[in-house]
């Protein structure tokens, strides 16, 4: 299925557990999404929310429709009115579908196939590294995923996975449809020039190394191996200070843990501004990306970017995109701090500059490219499209376009 000549393709997205204040996901729909626009496609993204709305925005279409709250997650929402949605994709009658979620949205892999709507889902995260997190049994974790993932591969068209460590929970149930595309960083924004040493001042006093974790403050995070890391070092004798970035359910216990044992912790909260983020980073000496169930670590990534070098979890897909420019550690405290003495071994302008190098490698261009590849979605010539008029959430389907296919399965 093509694009006519000269017409870009509807790309509609489908995301849960997105907040306003969530990381990693967040900022790869943002980009993948201008970069789609750019492209001259239509990118059409729909999310849960508190309440419904449709802006035009630099990422192209967003679309929020009211999203039931799961407990304990801190605000993660998702889509659960399958009616609805179901209307409303007809209704935009997509050229492409793209899902960011292969759980509860896994029945749209075949509103997609009944359509004939070629559908691609992403997968941003490990299953059984996820329920490992969560502590399921490390047998039924393989079982529930084995079982998860297959069903994930029979529903789509293919399955996107961002790194070869995210593709061997799929091969290993022996998945023909999985591709590899790389997520990116934003090599202007995050850059080592913006290491700010009054800024390391406010935030890490005196203390001659500054630790820096940038991450939701959830158990699949693992953001007390932070904390295990800060007291490890300071046990031996290495002045450290550490301040963390984000917010998440875990956020009080952490809070709470740091004033009883008096460890030098500034919780800086939510950083909306990913400028200002960028600005901590790289004014941090190292960068801590403790979570287990990374299938790529967009903040490890970022940091990379801003030259400040990541000790990461051994059982994530990150240590594979460090290379030379961080290190890995086993999921304890005194793993993650022999690895941060490891970085600060290490002369810290070659340190700085091979993290600046290894992040070059991966530009959001090369992402844009790689998805778009996997979408059958070649960039059309003339660049951006004009938005065209598709119905609201709560307006019925009208005529649609594109070379999708109508709710009734008649040819547009």
């Amino acid at each position: 299925m093509s694009a006519t000549v000269g017409e870009g393709l509807r790309i509609v997205r489908l995301a849960n557990f997105v907040t306003p204040a969530s990381g990693g996901l967040r900022t790869a729909l943002r980009e993948l999404g201008a970069g789609y626009l750019a492209a001259g496609h239509e990118p059409v993204l729909i999310v849960p929310g508190e309440t419904e709305s449709d802006t035009r925005t630099t990422q192209g279409r967003v679309i929020t429709l009211p999203g039931r709250t799961l407990p304990g997650t801190g605000g993660y929402r998702v889509l659960t009115d399958r009616r609805r949605l179901a209307g409303l994709l007809a209704a935009l009658g997509p050229d492409r579908l793209e899902v960011s979620d292969r759980t509860t949205l896994r029945w749209t892999g075949e509103w997609a196939r009944r359509h004939r709507v070629p559908a691609v889902m992403v997968s941003h995260e490990s299953v059984d590294g996820v329920l490992a997190t969560w502590g399921v049994p490390q047998g039924l974790c393989r079982r529930a995923a084995d079982r998860l993932n297959l069903r994930t591969a029979h529903a789509y068209t293919r399955v996107v996975c961002t790194t070869e460590w995210a593709a061997r929970e799929f091969q290993r149930v022996g998945a023909r449809n999985v591709v590899r595309a790389p997520l990116g960083v934003d090599l202007r924004r995050c850059r080592p020039g913006l290491r700010d040493p009054e800024l390391r001042g406010r935030l890490g006093g005196d203390a001659r190394v500054l630790l820096a974790m940038c991450s939701r403050l959830s158990p699949e995070k693992r953001p007390g191996l932070a904390l295990d890391t800060l007291a490890e070092l300071l046990r031996r004798g290495v002045d450290a200070a550490l301040v963390i970035a984000g917010q998440g359910p875990l956020g009080g216990r952490l809070r709470e843990r740091a004033r009883h044992d008096g460890l030098p912790v500034l919780f800086a909260g939510h950083v909306g501004d990913p400028a200002d983020l960028a600005v901590l980073q790289a004014t941090a000496d190292i960068v801590l990306a403790p979570g287990p169930a990374e299938t790529f670590g967009l903040a490890a990534m970022e940091a990379l970017a801003c030259g400040t070098p990541v000790v990461a979890s051994a059982r994530s897909a990150v240590p594979a995109l460090l290379g030379a420019a961080g290190t890995a550690a086993d999921g304890s405290g005194a793993a993650f701090a022999d690895g941060v003495q490891r970085l600060l071994a290490r002369p810290e302008d070659a340190r700085r500059a091979a993290a600046r190098a290894r992040a070059e490698r991966f530009p959001w261009s090369v992402a844009v490219d790689a998805f778009l590849t996997a979408l059958d979605a070649a960039p059309v010539a003339g660049g951006a499209t004009g938005a065209r008029t598709v119905p609201a959430p709560g307006e019925r389907p009208g005529a649609g376009r594109g070379t999708g296919r109508a709710a009734d399965g008649g040819e547009r």
